[in-house]
């Protein structure tokens, strides 16, 4: 059971490690179309008309998959006072029940998600043409590894735990 949930955090990591890839990826090209953008506006003095349309939809892509790092890596914003004045035993109850209403939430945000992409799949973004779908299908995929990421944490609370620990 051991090996098998120790794999299963060691994929985890691995698309996380990807993500984190994507994200610096999206950054920068997100930095580098707004810069030509204020570049083209003020210096060239032709805007240009699809760059604040593209750097939207990476912004909600990089919300999404951001959230999704950022909760794997626990630099999510949060609350720990709990955890500071709290037995172990009380914070790891504490952490599971978050970790499994997060569980909860990332399971509707693919729902959801999934409904919306498909409903807004034939609109088409008004610059740039794009179909609808592509900067919506971020919520169900961030929900996704947000939901992989719940598990891989539920995981480390309660099989990885250091050996000797109280439970």
């Amino acid at each position: 059971m051991r090996k098998a949930v120790n794999k299963y955090n060691n994929i985890v990591d691995y698309i996380n490690q990807g993500i984190g890839w994507v994200l610096a990826i999206m950054l920068m090209s997100m930095t580098v179309l707004i810069f030509w953008q204020v570049f083209a506006r003020f210096v060239m003095g032709s805007p240009l008309t699809f760059s604040e349309e593209y750097s939207r939809f990476i912004m909600i892509w990089l919300t999404l998959l951001g959230a999704a790092y950022a909760y794997r890596k626990g630099t999510l914003i949060s609350i720990d006072i709990i955890n500071e004045f709290a037995g172990k035993k009380v914070s790891r109850i504490f952490n599971s029940i978050v970790f499994f209403l997060s569980a909860i939430f990332a399971v509707v945000l693919v729902n959801y998600g999934m409904d919306m992409v498909i409903r807004v799949a034939s609109q088409t973004a008004p610059s740039t043409g794009i179909s609808m779908m592509w900067p919506n299908l971020a919520i169900p995929v961030g929900g996704l590894l947000i939901f992989l990421n719940s598990i891989a944490l539920l995981i480390d609370e309660h099989f990885l735990r250091e050996e000797g620990s109280e439970w």
